[in-house]
């Protein structure tokens, strides 16, 4: 009765499209409506669902699963049917941790032949594409985001690299002659073509239905959900460590250079302990990632938006006086010094760009510790010392410093006076006159980027998992696929 009712439901909007395209002089009283009257009844959709369902969804729908006005009931009834072994099936693959094959995801690869062998690709239903969605975001919400955000990364991402890569929405909804567009009409096609699942992957050809389309859809903004995430859980990791960082500590020392005691005996911290602690950070940070797989497309935009702390050390040392002396930026340009060996030792492989992420804050320091400042002109200092830096933010550091250790002095009071009058003319044009750097918490890649860069996935060396020979009655694919 339910896949009876799904059927009924696909009819109506095939009669419902048809309804509508007729035009007046078509409409002949008593031929249209008793028919769909008799046969359809209830189940008449009003124009603006019919529209809905065939818009595709915007960035801030896309989380949420396919079917938004499915109901508790009616998801039960459909479990409960005929294809509920293969709703389990769907759901332990997502629930356990199936581990990786080689580097590949087996749980990304054991879906997709689910998928395929059951036909999902070429229905118009979405009640499987629904089901992995939904399961995947509850998963991902309830369990540790250390291990599972980094897991569904790889596996979200690995899944949409295995949908073709030539799909496009003008093309998707395609038959030998006909092709339906957005608004649900029926267009003639001047050349009949089919758009093939996996043509080019080499895997097993079919015409793919708009259903998949969107379920690509929602995989994409599972992938940037999962990477958002992980990113700002990071930030948020790191950044306690860093206002540690950005000032040198204070230690007491007595003759002889040792270390004093503290009243309780223990000694003080090493002036690099902090710096150690951002690379043990990294380290375990790179562990997670390259322990589950994630591609290193990822792991690169990662690390480096991680390096994003360019602009927390950056801020802090322009708010604050006491970071701008001759003995802090020495000790931040050492701790900077141990980021360059930890960039280097990973591999721009990895690091991607990471190291260019944090010119700001290198530049600001280089100044700090540069010799005979007052002798720099301010084409010098711009052109050479700090490129990267606007006149205000040179011009703040400059009358913020103070050499703390042998009493030099800051640049020239007509280089400070230059500064001043540019800095004053651009307070009038400029909307913002601020010194500070601002965050980008954008998603830095698309759907495309993903598909160029990460190599493509051959499922069909992943042996099915032990747990399905407890389904002896359920189809699914054989070992491999022909």
């Amino acid at each position: 009765m339910e896949e009876k009712l799904l059927n009924l439901e696909n009819e109506n909007h095939i009669l419902r499209q048809k309804t509508l395209n007729l035009s007046p002089r078509s409409k002949r009283p008593g031929f249209v409506k008793p028919f769909f009257d008799k046969f359809v009844g209830a189940l008449v959709l009003s124009s603006s669902d019919q529209k809905s369902s065939y818009e595709s969804p915007t960035p801030s729908k896309l989380i949420a699963p396919l079917s938004q006005g499915l109901s508790d009931s009616r998801r039960t009834k459909l479990v409960a049917g005929n294809n509920q072994v293969n709703f389990e099936i769907l759901s332990r693959c997502i629930k356990e941790n199936l581990g990786f094959k080689d580097g590949k995801p087996t749980a990304a690869c054991v879906i997709y032949r689910c998928l395929l062998h059951w036909h999902a690709f070429e229905s118009e239903k979405i009640v499987y594409f629904d089901f992995v969605i939904e399961i995947i975001n509850n998963v991902v919400k309830e369990g540790n985001e250390d291990a599972t955000l980094p897991y569904w990364l790889s596996n979200a991402s690995a899944l949409l690299c295995l949908l073709p890569r030539n799909q496009r929405p003008n093309g998707f909804l395609t038959t030998s002659s006909q092709r339906s567009g957005v608004n649900g009409r029926v267009m003639q096609d001047p050349k009949p073509s089919r758009k093939y699942l996996g043509s080019d992957d080499g895997l097993s050809h079919m015409e793919a239905k708009y259903p998949a389309l969107l379920f690509k859809q929602q995989l994409t903004a599972c992938a940037e959900k999962n990477f958002g995430l992980i990113r700002d859980n990071l930030k948020k990791e790191i950044s306690p460590l860093l206002g540690q960082c950005i000032q040198a500590p204070k230690i007491q020392r007595v003759h002889g250079g040792k270390l004093s005691r503290a009243p309780s005996g223990v000694p003080q911290q090493s002036p690099s302990s902090e710096w150690d602690s951002i690379i043990k950070f990294l380290d375990s940070l790179m562990g997670r990632l390259r322990g589950n797989h994630v591609p290193t497309f990822f792991i690169r935009k990662l690390t480096t938006q991680v390096f994003s702390i360019n602009i927390q050390l950056f801020n802090s040392l322009l708010l604050r006086r006491e970071c701008c002396t001759f003995s802090n930026g020495e000790y931040v340009k050492s701790g900077l010094a141990e980021l360059e060996k930890w960039i280097v030792n990973v591999t721009e492989e990895f690091a991607g760009t990471s190291w260019r992420e944090l010119n700001y804050i290198r530049q600001a320091v280089g100044f700090l510790v540069i010799d005979q400042k007052r002798k720099k002109s301010l084409d010098e200092i711009k052109q050479d010392l700090c490129p990267k830096l606007t006149v205000r933010q040179i011009y703040r550091i400059s009358t913020m410093y103070w050499d703390d250790k042998y009493g030099t002095q800051s640049v020239s009071a007509e280089v400070v006076s230059q500064m001043r009058e540019i800095v004053n003319k651009d307070s009038q044009s400029l909307s913002s006159n601020s010194f500070l750097l601002d965050g980008d918490l954008s998603i830095p890649f698309s759907t495309e980027d993903v598909h160029m860069a990460i190599p493509a996935i051959d499922p069909s060396d992943i042996e099915l998992p032990e747990f399905l020979s407890e389904y002896p009655s359920a189809k699914l694919p054989q070992q491999t696929l022909k």
